[in-house]
């Protein structure tokens, strides 16, 4: 099958299966597992921060994320269409007590300052207090402009806010930028990066951020579940994926590109592409077009916007089949 409905549906080839294997485990409840403590080090160093926590998901990982900077009934400033304000089941508020405020992104994946200004409440007793802003790194696929995450960094220092950054794909922009995972992180208290989407483990996020902080963490990801035991045979993929996987995303990003010019030149609505997504506007067909491409060992999310996702179980080769059956699809 060539599945092009996210970048989590990768499957950990040869090499990396055999770290796992070769993985030296311990009980990392107790601290005790080297391959873990080995990837926290490692994440930590790679952003000049000073400790990581390796979590399960990349839910958990905000979610702990959210538990360690805001206490109940306080708020967060986040993106209607941010991952961890709509897509995580609303874990803060049910699980943590904490009120999301959000608001409109801005076009390129920004929140615009002035509005999140706007949001914040008064020292007052009928509003929750305003503890955090998270950005999310890539939005969308869209890079967020670097000097907008020094922007931010500031304004979040003169207003007395934390700032996180939800980096399930914050690789996908440093290959963008150019430039060392550090650059980038510099602009924020915390992040988290996603390990099982473009860079291909099978599980696993982390968290960063400075040492009284994941210290807090890591009582949350206990308390909320994700406290593992010999979990260094997964650190062990995040490990291989962190020092081999990188650079490669430019390729995922490169065959984005082409493949939106492709499907645009056989006649498809293709609205935009970034590093390695790009989204289709389908419209009423799109529930035929998904059938018609399963029946030839093509997978999609039919909607009436298709988001198409390369990613490191895809190659070129592979990407012309899919335009020809989109053509044909269209030629019918």
């Amino acid at each position: 099958m060539i599945d092009l409905r996210s970048d989590t549906v990768t499957r950990p080839g040869r090499a990396m299966l055999e770290e796992m294997m070769a993985a030296p485990v311990g009980d990392d409840v107790y601290g005790d597992d080297p391959t873990v403590n080995e990837l926290q080090r490692y994440a930590a160093e790679l952003s000049g921060k000073e400790a990581a926590l390796f979590l399960p998901t990349g839910t958990q990982a905000n979610l702990v994320a959210l538990l360690s900077h805001c206490e109940r009934g306080e708020e967060y400033i986040v993106g209607q269409g941010a991952h961890n304000y709509l897509y995580e089941a609303g874990g803060a508020a049910v699980l943590g007590s904490i009120q999301p405020q959000p608001i409109d992104a801005a076009a390129d994946g920004t929140l615009p300052l002035d509005k999140v200004a706007a949001k914040i409440k008064a020292d007052d007793i009928h509003f929750a207090r305003t503890k955090l802003l998270s950005l999310e790194n890539t939005h969308n696929g869209k890079v967020l402009p670097r000097d907008y995450l020094k922007q931010a960094w500031e304004f979040t220092r003169e207003r007395g806010l934390s700032l996180h950054v939800d980096g399930a794909r914050i690789f996908n922009a440093i290959v963008e930028y150019g430039c060392d995972l550090s650059a980038i992180a510099q602009y924020c208290d915390s992040f988290t990066i996603c390990l099982s989407k473009g860079l291909g483990t099978p599980v696993g996020s982390l968290l960063v951020g400075d040492k009284a902080y994941i210290t807090r963490a890591n009582r949350w990801r206990k308390m909320t579940g994700g406290g593992m035991r010999q979990a260094g045979i997964l650190a062990a993929a995040g490990l291989y994926a962190l020092k081999h996987n990188v650079a490669r995303l430019k390729e995922d990003h490169e065959n984005a590109a082409w493949l939106a010019a492709q499907l645009q030149e056989i006649g498809a609505d293709v609205m935009r592409h970034d590093t390695n997504m790009l989204f289709v506007r389908v419209g009423e067909p799109a529930a035929a077009l998904g059938a018609f491409m399963r029946e030839r060992d093509v997978l999609i999310n039919a909607s009436p916007v298709v988001r198409l996702v390369t990613h490191l179980d895809v190659n070129r080769q592979q990407l012309t089949e899919v335009v020809r059956h989109w053509q044909a699809f269209l030629q019918r």
